[in-house]
């Protein structure tokens, strides 16, 4: 498709596009036709004259403009035929009685020329294959050999003019490589207008995005349901890690007095009598420290003080038994007094963040 010169849409020069897209080059300019345009003004002057110059008909015709071109861009036919005759090429009415009586298939054409209104552009065949090369498409539209017949018929209902271009096409690249090649089209290109609209609804969309970002002072912050619901998600993760804490802090605390009071019940040499096993020492520590937990939330601030006063003087007693300053319900109270209110100063800092 790289290769088929395609002129896109300027203005209404339209007529130019369609010859420069036929003859696939840049052949003519508004320049050359406009001066075709005024070289048929004059002939159809100086046949009018022919009537006399002081006719009405000859007055009427000189105050008109003229039919061959305008300042918009537009050309007639008769433009676009002269222009042609320079290359020997000749313009046949497609549904014209003569040409139908022809009764020629369409696909052994070379190339039509279409017009409605003052819009014109060119069908054409290179190589083996049909494209229409309408100046206001994107790019060139490939037409199958099987859709070429339907899709002039369907021009012609439309309204649209359609001329045969009879005569030897200049040689040109698209041609000859596409002999050599046959092309296939992915996607059918747009019309230049619907593009234009597309790329304009694009734009819109990017400035209102620009605008909404340039509002939350450009840093995509989220709105107030989203910065609450990912705060509170931050809440909800920070008091599980602080429950997950303290339950593995109780734990510990629960097995280290279990290992000191097998290594206690160890130290006690064995007698008979009424004295407990270390097994039923143990289930009474573990219920003990059970219920020290549940009691420990009601205990008044005070009693830590007084347990750790207890606890430093005993440990501090030399070569003293641990048991004869200080009971061991009281050495486990002190122990698991203080650890949890290690938890709660942790639980304070981990909130006051």
């Amino acid at each position: 498709m790289e290769s088929i010169f395609h002129e896109k849409q300027e203005g209404s020069l339209c007529a130019q596009h369609c010859l420069n897209n036929l003859l696939q080059g840049e052949y003519f300019s508004p320049v050359e036709l406009s001066s075709i345009a005024h070289q048929l003004d004059e002939e159809e002057r100086m046949r009018m004259a022919e009537g006399g110059v002081t006719s009405e008909d000859y007055r009427t015709f000189l105050q008109q403009p003229s039919g061959n071109m305008d300042d918009s861009g537009f050309f007639s036919i008769q433009v676009i035929s002269n222009a042609l005759k320079v290359w020997g090429l000749e313009l046949i009415l497609f549904n014209s009685p003569e040409y139908q009586r022809l009764r020629i298939d369409p696909i052994n054409e070379r190339s039509f020329i279409c017009n409605y209104k003052e819009h014109w552009f060119t069908v054409r065949k290179l190589g083996k294959q049909w494209f229409n090369l309408n100046s206001l498409l994107t790019g060139p539209e490939l037409i199958s050999d099987t859709y070429l017949a339907l899709f002039l018929a369907q021009l012609q209902q439309e309204g649209y003019s359609i001329f045969v271009v009879k005569g030897d096409l200049p040689d040109c690249e698209a041609d000859q490589l596409l002999q050599m090649i046959r092309v296939q089209q992915m996607h059918r290109p747009k019309l230049i207008g619907e593009e234009l609209a597309q790329l304009k609804e694009q734009r819109v969309q990017k400035t209102d995005l620009e605008r909404v970002l340039e509002v939350n002072d450009g840093t995509g912050m989220l709105d107030e349901d989203e910065e609450d619901l990912q705060r509170a998600l931050a809440l909800s993760r920070q008091e599980i890690d602080m429950e997950d804490e303290e339950a593995d802090l109780r734990r510990a605390i629960q097995l280290s007095m279990q290992g000191t009071s097998r290594n206690r019940c160890q130290d006690i040499p064995q007698t008979s009598g009424s004295h407990p096993t270390s097994e039923e020492l143990r289930k009474r520590r573990e219920a003990y420290f059970e219920k020290q937990q549940q009691q420990q939330q009601q205990a008044p601030p005070g009693q830590l003080t007084h347990l750790c006063e207890k606890l430093s003087t005993s440990s501090e007693a030399p070569d003293s038994d641990l048991g004869d300053s200080m009971s061991e319900e009281d050495m486990l109270q002190a122990a698991v007094t203080m650890s949890l209110e290690t938890v709660r100063s942790n639980l304070k800092t981990e909130g006051k963040k």
